[in-house]
C-alpha cells in the first residue's frame, strides 16, 4: 500500500478534523463515549462522503480506534444506517491492513447478528452509491473468508444453505440433483420443516436468507449489461463481486449448493457476453472470469468432495455429449443427424459444436435448451435479454471439452521470458494496494482437493518467483547503464553489476529432435563466452562457483527510449522494461576454461597451465526448449532471430534462484495424483472432524509405549500425569526406577468417525466421569559393554506435564500439533520424540524438516546428544557445515565416516584375532571379518553360554571360561569384580557380547561401501538403506523432491520444527518425498512443532502475502480449523518479569521454578536499575527515521543509543557473546553495524556483540541480553503485526532494553498490552553507579539510580568511563580482554554499492 496513505504520529496527534474529533469523543480521557447521532452523521459520515471515502482518512480513523472505542461500544438495534455503514467501512479497512477483524465483536453475539443482517439488507439497496455497496461487499468477502470464526460462520452459513435452491429454474432441476445424491432430499425436507415450524418473523428472515445471494447475482448481471457508460465504481464493484463468488465456490462448505445455482443461472455465459466483459480495458474482469470458470468446472463432486479422476471427468463429459446426441436425434433429426451420429472427438470442440447448431432456428435453440434442462427465462428486473447468442453460448460452453487443471499446469512454462515477466496479471499484483481484487487464487481455510491445493500453490509460487526475477533483472539493467553508440547498432554499458556480464551472442551447439508426443526439442545446447579479466577476484569466483542446473538469464538489452504510452502499456516492446527487449532462461550444464577443459578438472592453484589471470570462461547451457521452439517458429515467419540480439548474461543468488526445481516439484506432484495419507486427508483439506487424525481417534493407537529415558524418576512420572491414577504392574514394589513402559486403556468409543452433533452432545451428557488409569511396568536395560563409551546417553531434561503429553502424542501414530510459546522447550520435545521413535521402532525411519539451516542445526545438535548411533544420522543440504561438531553428517561426510569406522572396526577384529591367536588377515575387509566371526567368535560365545548353563558351575569357573579376557584387557579393570553374584557376572558377560556383536553389526552395515564403487552410489545407498533419521530444510525438500522419491526413499514419520514459519506448500512437500505404496503414502506420524503467534513465513509481495494469503502455513491453518493442539505452558528462558511482556499472548503460559530460583535469574543486571526498560529516543540532530533508499529505513539516534548501551555494558565487564543487538528493519541493522565498526570493532575494550540482525532472522534464537531498536518515528510500521513484537520481546533471558519513540507505539491498539507493561517503568535509561559484572545485587533490591537525560548524556558518561578505563589499563591495574568476539553477519552479503542486502519490509 502506498506510503503516502498511511497516517503518521503527527496526523494522530495533530489538529486535523479526525484527530480532534477522536480526542473529543472517544480517546483516553474523554468523559463520555456515548454515541451521538449528529457526530455519526454530520462529523463522520458526511465528512467522509464529501471526500469520497478517501483511504487516508479511513486509515486515520482506524488508527484512532474509532471502531473499538466508539462505533461498536455504542451500537444498538436502534443505531442509524450511517452507524452500520461506518462499522462496515472500518472492518473493510482492518481487513485491508491484515489486522484482526472479528475479535472486537465477540462480546455481544446478538448485536453482531443484528449488525450483520442490516449489512446484508443494505448490500441489496440499489439506492446507495456504488462506492458504499463495494465497501459492504468487501465486508462480506472478508466474512466468507473467516468461516473458522463461529460468530461469523453462524451468520454466513444460512446464506449458502440448500434453501437457496428455491431459486433454481424448475422443480426438474432440483429433482435432477436429488436423483444423484439421495441425502440431498433429506436435507431439503429438513429445511422445509424448519421453515414451517418457524414463527412469522423467523420465516421472513429465512426467506431473506435464501433469496439474498440470488438477488445479488441478478443485480450483478444487470450491471454487466448496463447500456450507459459504466463508471469505474461499477467495474470495481463487479470485480469485487466476482471475487466473492470465487471465494464461495473454492471451498466445499460454501460451494456445495452455490455452484448448482450459478450453473442453473448460466452465469458464466452471461458474464462472457456482457458489455463490461467485452470492453478491452477490463482485463482484470476477464481474468477473474477465467478464475471463476476454473472453479465452476473443477472436477469434483460438489456434495461428497470426491475428486474425479481424469477418466471419470472424461466419462462425465462424454455423458453430456451422449445426452445432447440423444436429444438431437429424437427432437431435431432433420437438422442435427450428423451431430447425433458423430463420434465424441468430432463434436467436442467449440467450432464443431457451433457449426452443427447454427442450422437451428431461434425457437429450436430455445427448445433444445429447455429439453436439456437449461434455464431460458429470468425475472424481468434482471434486464437480461434471452437471445440466440446467449443460448448458443450456454449450449456450447456446457458441451465443449475443457482442459483439466493438470493439463493447464503441464502446459505452463516455468522458465521466464520477457512476455511472462511482464504479463498484465503480474504487473497488477505488483501495484496491489487493496483497492481492487486480483485474479489469482487464494490459499483458503479449506481446499476442494489435494490437486486443487497443489494447483493454487503452483500458480502463486510461479507468480511470486517471476515477480522476484523481474525485480532482480530490472535492478541489474539499471546498474548496467546501457547506451547506444554511433548509429545505435552498438550497445555500450557504462555501469557495472556483479550479477551481470556483457557477452556476444550465444552459439547454438545442438538441437535434439523432440520426444514422441512433444513438439519442442528434447534438448537445446548453447555456448556463451565470458570475459572475466576485468572482474574482481571475489566476483570472478562467484561466477565460477555456478553449478550444473543453476539458471542463467540471457538478455537482449537496448537503451530505453521515450515512447508513447497507451492504456497504461507500452507501445514498444522494450519500453517500461528498462531497455529489456528479450529474455531467455537457460540452465548451466558445464563450465569450461578458455582451452575447453572442464573447470573442475583443473588442479587447484593452476589456471590454464599458468599462474596468470584467466581471461575467458565458457558456459555450456541448456536453453529453454519451449521458448526456443517459439522463437524458431517466429523466425520461420520472417521475424528477427532473438538469439542474435542477446548481449548480457545475468545470474542470481543461489538461495533466491531455486525456483525452477521447486516449481518442477510442485508440478510433478500436481500431475502425479500423490495422495495424502488416508487417515489425515479430510483434516488436511479442512473438512470433517478436526480431531479425526489425532492419535486418540485412530484405530492403530499403541496400547503400550516404552518411554525409555523420558522420565527421570518415579516422582517425575507421577508429576507428569496429573489427574491420572498410576498403577504399578504388581510384580514388585509400588515404585521403581526408569525406564517405564506405560499402558493406557484405549477408549474404543473415541475411535472412528464422530457421531452427529446432537447424538454427540447426548453422549457427553450421559457419560460418567472417571479418572483415567495408567499401568506402569519397567525392565532392566541390557548391559551395553564394559567401556565408558558403551554407556548410553540419557535424557537430563525434567519434562513438564504438557511436554510429556506432547511426547506421548508424538510417539503414537497420527497427527500431533505442538504449540510452543517462546522458551517452552519445543525443540527438546521434538528430540525426545525422535529418540523414542528411534528405539521403539527400529525398522522405521524419520524425516526432520525445518524452515532454515539454523533451526535445523539446533535440532540436529540436540539429537547428537541422545543415544542414537551416528551411522543412522544424515543431514542433507548445504547447512551441515554450520553444525558445531567435528563429525560431518552430509551424505559425503557420512560415507567418509563409514569408511573411517571400517578401519577402526577392522582393527578391533585384528585384536580379536590376537585374542584367539588366529592366523590370517582377518581384519583385511568386512567380508573376512564376517568369516572370522562365524568361525571363531560365534562358536566361542556358544561354548561359553553352554558352560554358563551348567548347574554346578561356580562364578570363578565361569570367569575362567570367559574366552575374551585378552581382548578386554584394556577395559576398566577388574572386568569381573570379585565377590559378585552369578547374575552380575553373566550380565557383564552379556555386555561384553553386546560390545563385540556391535563391531560385526557395524561392519556388516559398512560392507556395501566396499562393494559400491562410485561416490554417488555410496551416497544414495546411505540415504535409502542406512539412514534412519534424515534431516533437511523445507526448501531442500522442495528442490530435491523428485530426485529423492525416484531413489526409492521411504520413511514413516515426519517431524517439522518451526512449522508455523514454513509456507503451506513447503509443509506439504516433505510429506510427499516418497512414492506411494499400493496407492497410499506409508506415513504413520506427522508431528508439527511451532507457534502461530510468532512470525509467519516471509513473503515479499503484498498481493501474495495479504490477498492470496501465501504466508499461510499448514500449522496456522490447522489451528484455525480447530485441530487439537498440545500447548506447552512452562517457559524456562526469561526472567518472569521479562516473560510478562509477552505471556499475555498465551492463555496459560507459566514459568518454570528454576527461572525463579536459579542465581543468574535472581541477580540484577550490573549497572542497570531495571532488568528491562523501554527507552524513549527523541530526534537526534533534528532527525528521526530516514530512508536513504526505498524500504531501507534507518534511525541514527537509536543506532547511536544502542551502541552506547553496548559500550557501557562492555566497560562493566559483560561478555560480548552474551549480548545481541536486534532491530525491526534491515536498514537499521546495516546502520548499527556501521556505527559498531566505527566505534567498537578495532577497540579491544569493546569488540563486537554476538550478533546484529533483524527480529525476523532471530526467531528461534536467544541470548542473555538484548538491545532492541524499533526504528520507526512517524508510524508503527510492520511491527503492528503483534506476532513480530512477540518475537522481539521474547529473545532476551536476563536483560531487555528497547529503544523507540514512545508516542508512536503507546497508542497502537494491537500493541497496547505489551506497551502498557513496558511503560510502567520510566522511559529514560536508569543506570546504577559503582557496579561491575557480575553484581551481587538482587533483582528485587532497591538501588540508587541516575537518569540518562538523552543520548548525549549517555554518550558523555560512556566517554568518561572509557577514559577512566584506559587510565587504569595504562597504570597496570587492569588487563585488556584476551579475546575479541566477532559479530555474526547472519548470512547476508554485501552488494556492489556497499550496502548490506536489504529485506523489503513492504509496509509503506
Amino acid at each position: 500500500m502506498e506510503g503516502e496513505h498511511r497516517p503518521t504520529v503527527a496526523d494522530l496527534d495533530g489538529d486535523n478534523h479526525w484527530a480532534s474529533l477522536a480526542r473529543k469523543h472517544w480517546l483516553k480521557g474523554t468523559k463520555s463515549k456515548k454515541v451521538k447521532s449528529d457526530v455519526i452523521k454530520s462529523e463522520l459520515w458526511d465528512a467522509l462522503e464529501a471526500e469520497d471515502f478517501e483511504l487516508r482518512s479511513l486509515l486515520l480513523l482506524e488508527n484512532l480506534h474509532l471502531l473499538e472505542n466508539y462505533l461498536w461500544p455504542g451500537y444498538t438495534d436502534d443505531a442509524s444506517n450511517y452507524h452500520v455503514l461506518l462499522v462496515a467501512l472500518l472492518v473493510a479497512v482492518k481487513s485491508r491492513e491484515n489486522l484482526p477483524v472479528w475479535d472486537v465483536f465477540t462480546d455481544r453475539p446478538a448485536d453482531f447478528s443484528s449488525l450483520f443482517r442490516r449489512i446484508l439488507s443494505m448490500s441489496l439497496d440499489t439506492s446507495m452509491s456504488i462506492t458504499i455497496r463495494t465497501h459492504l461487499l468487501s465486508f462480506l468477502v472478508n466474512a466468507f473468508q473467516s468461516l473458522d470464526n463461529g460468530l461469523v460462520r453462524k451468520e454466513c452459513a444460512p446464506l449458502v444453505s440448500i434453501s437457496i435452491w428455491h431459486n433454481l429454474a424448475s422443480e426438474t432441476a432440483k429433482e435432477t440433483e436429488f436423483g444423484v445424491h439421495g441425502q440431498l432430499r433429506k436435507a431439503w425436507r429438513a429445511a422445509a420443516k424448519r421453515y414451517d415450524a418457524a414463527e412469522e418473523t423467523s420465516q421472513a428472515r429465512l426467506r431473506f436468507e435464501r433469496s439474498w445471494l440470488y438477488s445479488m447475482i441478478l443485480d450483478f448481471v444487470g450491471r454487466l449489461y448496463e447500456s450507459t457508460q459504466t463508471s469505474l465504481g461499477d467495474l470495481i464493484y463487479c470485480e469485487r463481486f466476482l471475487e466473492m463468488l470465487i471465494d464461495l465456490i473454492s471451498q466445499l462448505p460454501t460451494r456445495r449448493y452455490v455452484n448448482t445455482l450459478l450453473q442453473d443461472l448460466n452465469l458464466l455465459s452471461l458474464i462472457k457476453l456482457s458489455t463490461l466483459f467485452n470492453d478491452e480495458e477490463n482485463g482484470l474482469l476477464r481474468d477473474l472470469y477465467s478464475l471463476l470458470r476454473h472453479f465452476v468446472y473443477f472436477s469434483i463432486d460438489d456434495h461428497t468432495g470426491a475428486q474425479y479422476s481424469r477418466t471419470q471427468s472424461y466419462e462425465a463429459h462424454c455423458a453430456r455429449l451422449a445426452r445432447l446426441q440423444r436429444t438431437a436425434l429424437k427432437h431435431f433429426k432433420a437438422n442435427l443427424t450428423i451431430l447425433a451420429l458423430s463420434n465424441y472427438g468430432a463434436v467436442e470442440q467449440r467450432p464443431e459444436l457451433e457449426s452443427h447448431l447454427k442450422g437451428l432456428t431461434d425457437a429450436e435453440i430455445s427448445e433444445l435448451c429447455t429439453l436439456l434442462g437449461y434455464r431460458t427465462n429470468y425475472p424481468a428486473s434482471a434486464r437480461i435479454a434471452i437471445n440466440r447468442r446467449l443460448l448458443m453460448e450456454v449450449l456450447v460452453s456446457s458441451h465443449e471439452k475443457r482442459m483439466t487443471f493438470q493439463e493447464v499446469v503441464r502446459d505452463l512454462n516455468i522458465m521466464p521470458t520477457e512476455t511472462t515477466l511482464y504479463e498484465p496479471t503480474l504487473l497488477r499484483n505488483e501495484t496491489y494496494n487493496g483497492s481492487r481484487s486480483l485474479a489469482i487464487p487464494k490459499l483458503n481455510l479449506q481446499y476442494l482437493t489435494v490437486g486443487d491445493f497443489l494447483w493454487r500453490s503452483f500458480v502463486l509460487y510461479r507468480c511470486e518467483s517471476f515477480f522476484e526475477i523481474r525485480k532482480d533483472i530490472e535492478d541489474t539493467m539499471k546498474r548496467m547503464q546501457a547506451r547506444s553508440v554511433g548509429s545505435g547498432k552498438i550497445i555500450q554499458f557504462d555501469g557495472f553489476s556483479r550479477m551481470a556480464i556483457p557477452i556476444s551472442k550465444p552459439s547454438i551447439l545442438e538441437v535434439v529432435p523432440p520426444k514422441v508426443g512433444h513438439a519442442e526439442p528434447s534438448l537445446v545446447r548453447a555456448e556463451i563466452a565470458l570475459d572475466t579479466n576485468s572482474l574482481a577476484e571475489n566476483v570472478r569466483r562467484e561466477w565460477e562457483s555456478l553449478r550444473p542446473d543453476d539458471v542463467l538469464y540471457l538478455l537482449a538489452v537496448h537503451p530505453p527510449e521515450d515512447t508513447k504510452m497507451t492504456n497504461g502499456h507500452s507501445a514498444m516492446p522494450s519500453a517500461g522494461r528498462g531497455g529489456l527487449s528479450s529474455l531467455r532462461a537457460a540452465e548451466v550444464l558445464q563450465l569450461l576454461d578458455e582451452n575447453g577443459r572442464a573447470m573442475r578438472d583443473i588442479p587447484v592453484g593452476q589456471m590454464n597451465g599458468h599462474s596468470h589471470r584467466p581471461h575467458l570462461r565458457k558456459f555450456i547451457l541448456k536453453l529453454d526448449a519451449a521458448a526456443y521452439k517459439f522463437d524458431s517458429d517466429r523466425q520461420a515467419k520472417g521475424k528477427p532471430n532473438i538469439y542474435e540480439t542477446i548481449n548480457v548474461v545475468v545470474r542470481r543468488k543461489g538461495r533466491e534462484n531455486n525456483f525452477k526445481r521447486i516449481l518442477e516439484s510442485i508440478r510433478s506432484l500436481t500431475l502425479s495424483d500423490v495422495p495424502v495419507p488416508s487417515w489425515c486427508q479430510e483434516v488436511f483439506l479442512g473438512y470433517g472432524d478436526p480431531s479425526g487424525a489425532s492419535p486418540a481417534r485412530l484405530s492403530n493407537r499403541l496400547k503400550a509405549v516404552d518411554f525409555r529415558d523420558t522420565f527421570l524418576d518415579w516422582q517425575h512420572l507421577v508429576d507428569s500425569l496429573p489427574g491420572k491414577t498410576i498403577e504399578p504392574d504388581g510384580k514388585g514394589n509400588s515404585r521403581f526406577d526408569p525406564p517405564y513402559v506405560l499402558e493406557m486403556p484405549i477408549d474404543t468409543a473415541a475411535i472412528g468417525p464422530r457421531p452427529f452433533k446432537k447424538r454427540r452432545l447426548d453422549d457427553m451428557n450421559s457419560a460418567p466421569a472417571h479418572q483415567a488409569s495408567v499401568r506402569v511396568s519397567t525392565y532392566r536395560p541390557p548391559n551395553t559393554g564394559p567401556y565408558p563409551v558403551d554407556a548410553p546417553k540419557l535424557n537430563r531434561v525434567r519434562f513438564t506435564p504438557a511436554q510429556v503429553e506432547a511426547i506421548a502424542s508424538g510417539t503414537q501414530p497420527g497427527l500431533t500439533v505442538i504449540v510452543g510459546p517462546p522458551g517452552t522447550g519445543k525443540t527438546d520435545v521434538a528430540t525426545q520424540i525422535i529418540n523414542n521413535l528411534y528405539h521403539d521402532f527400529p525398522t522405521q525411519r524419520t524425516l526432520l524438516v525445518a524452515h532454515s539451516n539454523q533451526a535445523l542445526n539446533q535440532l540436529f545438535q540436540k539429537i547428537m546428544n541422545l543415544d542414537i548411533d551416528e551411522r543412522h544420522l544424515l543431514r542433507l543440504g548445504h547447512g551441515e557445515g554450520d553444525l558445531e561438531t567435528d563429525a560431518n553428517f552430509s551424505k559425503q561426510g557420512r560415507v567418509e565416516s563409514f569408511l573411517d569406522n571400517r578401519v577402526r572396526f577392522l582393527a578391533e577384529v585384528d585384536r580379536l584375532a590376537d585374542n584367539f591367536d588366529a592366523p590370517g588377515a582377518h581384519g583385511n575387509s568386512c567380508e573376512t571379518a564376517s568369516y572370522f566371526n562365524s568361525v571363531y567368535v560365534s562358536p566361542a560365545w556358544s561354548n561359553f553360554w553352554e558352560t554358563a548353563q551348567t548347574p554346578e558351575i561356580t562364578t570363578s569357573e565361569l570367569i575362567s571360561a570367559f574366552p575374551f579376557h585378552r581382548y578386554f584387557s584394556n577395559a576398566p579393570q577388574p572386568l569381573f569384580p570379585p565377590g559378585r553374584s552369578m547374575d552380575y557376572i553373566i550380565d557383564i558377560a552379556k555386555g561384553c557380547q553386546h560390545h563385540i556383536k556391535k563391531i560385526f553389526t557395524e561392519l556388516e552395515g559398512i560392507r556395501p561401501f566396499e562393494i559400491l564403487r562410485t561416490s554417488k552410489d555410496k551416497a544414495n545407498y546411505l540415504l535409502i538403506k542406512e539412514a534412519r533419521i534424515v534431516a533437511m530444510t523445507s526448501t531442500h525438500a522442495a528442490m530435491r523432491r523428485q530426485e529423492i522419491a525416484d531413489l526409492g526413499f521411504h520413511y514413516d514419520n515426519v517431524i517439522m520444527e518451526e512449522a508455523a514459519q514454513i509456507t503451506e506448500i513447503e509443509n506439504f512437500i516433505p510429506m510427499a518425498l516418497q512414492n506411494p505404496k499400493d496407492g497410499e503414502l506409508p506415513l504413520q506420524r506427522i508431528v508439527l512443532c511451532g507457534d502461530h503467534l510468532q512470525n509467519s513465513p516471509i513473503v515479499q509481495n503484498l498481493a501474495f502475502r495479504q490477498y492470496a494469503n501465501l504466508e499461510q502455513s499448514l500449522f496456522l491453518r490447522l489451528v484455525r480449523l480447530g485441530v487439537p493442539t498440545i500447548n506447552l505452558d512452562q517457559q524456562g528462558r526469561a526472567r518472569p518479569s521479562i516473560a510478562e511482556l509477552y505471556k499475555w499472548r498465551y492463555s496459560r503460559l507459566g514459568t518454570l521454578p528454576s527461572v525463579e530460583t536459579a542465581p543468574e535469574f535472581r541477580q540484577a543486571n550490573a549497572g542497570f536499575r531495571y532488568d528491562y526498560q523501554f527507552i524513549n529516543v527523541p530526534d537526534y540532530k533534528g532527525m528521526g527515521e530516514m530512508q536513504p533508499s526505498p524500504h531501507f529505513i534507518q534511525n541514527l539516534g537509536e543506532a547511536e543509543y544502542a551502541v552506547a548501551i553496548y559500550q557501557y555494558m562492555r566497560l562493566l565487564g559483560y561478555p560480548a557473546s552474551k549480548i545481541s543487538m536486534l532491530t525491526t528493519y534491515a536498514g537499521q541493522r546495516s546502520l548499527i553495524r556501521d556505527v559498531l565498526g566505527h566505534r567498537c570493532a578495532k577497540n579491544k575494550l569493546f569488540g563486537l556483540p554476538r550478533i546484529v540482525t533483524t527480529v525476523d532472522k532471530y526467531q528461534g534464537e536467544q541470548n542473555d541480553y538484548v538491545i532492541l531498536s524499533l526504528t520507526r518515528t512517524n508510524r508503527v510500521g510492520y511491527l503492528r503485526d503483534v506476532r513480530r513484537l512477540t518475537v522481539a520481546l521474547s529473545r532476551a533471558r536476563l536483560g531487555l532494553y528497547v529503544l523507540g519513540r514512545r508516542e508512536v507505539f503507546e497508542t497502537c491498539f494491537e500493541l497496547k498490552e505489551a506497551f502498557d507493561r513496558l511503560l510502567k517503568r520510566p522511559d529514560a535509561l536508569m543506570l546504577v553507579h559503582g557496579e561491575v559484572f557480575p553484581t551481587t545485587r538482587l533483582v528485587d533490591d532497591e538501588a540508587d539510580a541516575t537518569e540518562m537525560a538523552g543520548l548525549e548524556h549517555l554518550g558523555q558518561y560512556v566517554y568518561e568511563m572509557t577514559q577512566a578505563k584506559v587510565k587504569a589499563l595504562q597504570g597496570g591495574q587492569e588487563a585488556l580482554p584476551p579475546v575479541v568476539e566477532e559479530v555474526v553477519m547472519d548470512g547476508d552479503e554485501v552488494e556492489e554499492n556497499g550496502a548490506v542486502e536489504q529485506l523489503k519490509e513492504n509496509d509503506d
